[in-house]
């Protein structure tokens, strides 16, 4: 009879088979529901799975937008402008209207034909681009007055 001078942890029977105490019992198995968690019914017939709601159209606008002939017009418009009403950046003013116009005329075309929904930024690009190259001219003839006047 061998006793061991430790007696073991709490629970431990020395006399069962093997000498080691009783396995608790195994977790549920993958797949399984937990016991004591709530349970989720499927949706019944006609409803969408669960999980994330759809958005119309996706996350990124409608498919098959092409808007980016309206917004660069805007953009170099507005900056055809601001450099308009800037006098000594007056060329610059008249070469980004030129393409503020033709930008817009493109977008605008692309607008009526359903491919862009951006028709009032291309038509605000052609409007901004027109201004900005009108505002230079009118210094330089301006200053053609002021020079013809003072010879």
């Amino acid at each position: 009879m061998s006793h061991s001078a430790y007696p073991g942890p709490p629970g431990h029977d020395p006399h069962a088979p093997g000498g080691h105490p009783p396995q608790p019992p195994a977790p549920p198995a993958a797949g399984h529901p937990a016991a004591g968690l709530p349970q989720y019914q499927q949706p019944g017939p006609g409803y969408p799975p669960p999980g994330y709601p759809a958005y119309p159209g996706g996350p990124m606008g409608a498919v098959g937008q092409r808007n980016g002939m309206g917004t660069a017009a805007l953009t170099v418009g507005i900056i055809g402008l601001v450099c308009g009403l800037t006098y000594f950046l007056w060329l610059f003013a008249i070469v980004l209207g030129i393409l503020a116009i033709i930008f817009g005329s493109i977008g605008k075309g692309k607008a009526q034909r359903g491919e862009a929904n951006n028709a009032g930024s291309a038509t605000a690009g052609i409007v901004c681009g027109i201004v900005g190259m009108v505002i230079p001219l009118i210094y330089l003839a301006a200053l053609d007055a002021a020079i013809d006047s003072a010879f």
